[in-house]
């Protein structure tokens, strides 16, 4: 049996917000909805994050901060914890990924990688 002590799943839903968006002035704004799950066996915390959000012309902003929305959540065994959250970038297409540094009840300080999603603007990708 595999140890799987330290292992978080990260899953990402996305929006496009029209009415904060200002498409003439290259300004697309995006919510997303985060939900991070302790698929491991040791309770962590969140303890800050990193994100990596690049729009279609490459222009990278990156983004490091403690917590998410504010808060530093701890998350037992098969517990989740969701917020959303948003950018903006300048075109209507985008990515984002990162990572959630995270500390873990006995100690071990961690990274869980946040797998990358588009950011896209309803229509543009067929």
């Amino acid at each position: 049996m595999l140890e799987k002590k330290h292992e978080i799943s990260v899953t990402a839903q996305t929006a496009f917000i029209p009415e904060q968006s200002d498409i003439q002035n290259g300004r697309y704004v995006f919510a997303y909805t985060i939900t991070i799950t302790n698929t491991g066996d040791v309770p962590a915390q969140l303890i800050s994050r990193h994100w990596i959000i690049t729009d279609a012309d490459n222009q990278v902003q990156e983004v490091r901060g403690l917590g998410v929305i504010g808060e530093q959540p701890r998350l037992r065994p098969r517990e989740s914890f969701e917020y959303t959250s948003g950018t903006a970038i300048a075109t209507p297409v985008g990515t984002m990924r990162g990572s959630y540094q995270m500390v873990a009840e006995d100690g071990v300080h961690f990274d869980a990688p946040i797998p990358e999603f588009t950011l896209s603007m309803p229509r543009v990708l067929h």
